[in-house]
């Protein structure tokens, strides 16, 4: 079973955390939601989550895929923390994957991790991804190799489901969809 490691910081996007946990869940994906810190975590819009973990306890442990949902100040707080930049650092190499969504990729970017990959980001961020090196796409999900990005809360369970296809299989995330009843 393929097992995925999401970090949340105080400020993340409820939308974009918890539409990719539920679908990579109902993907049978192994999700472990960390902390920055310990306890429950504050989204951008007042939620709370209580995550599976505290970042410190699981970050040496081995997962398929890192993710970083946006949000703001969500977003900031994992571009200054030293352990989400050798997380990434980690999962950008070819045996590993990454997603970002929204504010997210602006991370990847910022350590060089985007350098000669197509990528998006929500608009408001695309000064801080689209920088020398970047192939800086529109669409709703740009997936090339190892990375996936996305633009936002409104593409959400889209950069979910394209996670599901890359850690189990078209079949599953045909599944996943199916089960969603998604718009056409």
């Amino acid at each position: 079973m393929a097992a995925v490691l999401i970090p949340l910081a105080e400020g993340f996007e409820e939308l974009e955390a918890v539409a990719v946990i539920d679908v990579l869940r109902r993907g049978g994906i192994k999700v472990v939601v960390a902390s920055l810190g310990r306890g429950p975590v504050k989204a951008s819009r007042e939620t709370v989550l209580v995550p599976d973990a505290a970042l410190d306890d699981v970050m040496h442990q081995d997962f398929d895929m890192l993710v970083l949902p946006g949000g703001m100040p969500g977003v900031k707080h994992l571009r200054e923390d030293p352990r989400i930049k050798k997380l990434v650092a980690r999962y950008t190499q070819p045996d590993r994957s990454t997603g970002a969504i929204c504010a997210a990729p602006s991370v990847l970017a910022a350590y060089g991790h985007l350098a000669g990959k197509s990528a998006t980001s929500n608009p408001k961020f695309r000064d801080q991804v689209a920088i020398e090196g970047v192939r800086y796409r529109e669409d709703p999900v740009v997936v090339d190799g190892n990375i996936v990005t996305s633009r936002g809360a409104g593409t959400s369970v889209a950069f979910a489901l394209a996670l599901v296809e890359k850690l189990a299989g078209r079949a599953t995330r045909e599944d996943v969809e199916a089960g969603l009843v998604m718009a056409r």
